[in-house]
């Protein structure tokens, strides 16, 4: 016991080290990330809200007057969208943007756990989202008059939403060209506004799209945030939440798996 005790003790104190080091840095990855986009960051904030608030608007002027049930998903859709459209489109531009001028190739060599830079890169994402879509879901109760409900979950559904869109872009810019994962982000943007579940029930969609939808990340999205903002009418299924773990977990590992590669 006495040979194998003092190998114990340094194991422990490793890891204790290896804890407290990454606690340090993560603040300090997350300052130096922000004031690298310092910027353009207020832009980006005030961009993502004026497209929140106008897609309210603009739905207002396509629908006319919706029925009770198409004004509720048409106020929780618009706040959704923007939170989406963060992660699945301005992620993938931003990182391709970095990998283009060589940020990112740089970022990779400082002796820095590179997991770290994803974990500051999302929560930096992740507050640039969170301004447009609360102020959507007030301009969208507002224009298409309704009472919400709001769930104690909804602040974990929001940041589940981000770091989920926000992963699933962060993967396509890093495991594709630069080119495929511009025009990926250009694509999203149509997909998103126009074929998904996300201000309008999945029921309208063609039979195979609809289908393949309950394997890709945005209904089960979109269900999370109706269900945090409308509680009351909404529900969220066991399989989106599933369906949403799986792609975060997918995503995850595979963001790292690019970060972590020899350069």
């Amino acid at each position: 016991m006495s040979t194998i005790a003092p190998h114990r003790t340094t194991d422990l104190l490793s890891t204790t080290f290896s804890a407290v080091s990454v606690l340090r840095q993560l603040p300090l990855i997350i300052q130096w990330q922000f004031l690298r986009m310092s910027g353009h960051i207020a832009l980006l904030v005030i961009i993502q809200i004026l497209l929140s608030v106008t897609t309210v608007l603009g739905y207002g002027l396509l629908v006319g007057i919706p029925s009770p049930e198409q004004a509720l998903y048409l106020a929780t859709g618009a706040s959704t969208v923007t939170l989406i459209m963060v992660g699945l489109v301005m992620t993938p531009q931003m990182v391709t943007t970095s990998r283009t001028e060589g940020s990112l190739d740089w970022i990779r060599t400082l002796p820095v756990p590179r997991t770290i830079f994803l974990i500051a890169d999302l929560t930096i994402w992740t507050f640039i989202a969170l301004p447009g879509t609360a102020l959507g879901v007030i301009a969208g109760a507002w224009k298409f008059d309704i009472d919400l409900s709001l769930s104690p979950w909804l602040p974990l559904a929001a940041i589940a939403v981000s770091l989920t869109s926000s992963c699933v872009g962060y993967a396509i810019a890093c495991l594709c060209s630069p080119q495929i994962a511009q025009l990926m982000s250009q694509v999203l943007i149509f997909v998103l506004l126009f074929f998904s579940p996300v201000s309008y029930p999945a029921s309208r969609l063609p039979t195979w799209l609809a289908e393949v939808h309950q394997w890709l990340p945005i209904e089960p999205m979109a269900d999370a945030m109706r269900a945090s903002l409308v509680s009351d009418v909404f529900t969220v299924s066991t399989r989106s939440v599933v369906v949403l773990s799986v792609w975060l977990v997918a995503s995850i590992t595979g963001v790292s798996w690019a970060l972590s590669r020899r350069i």
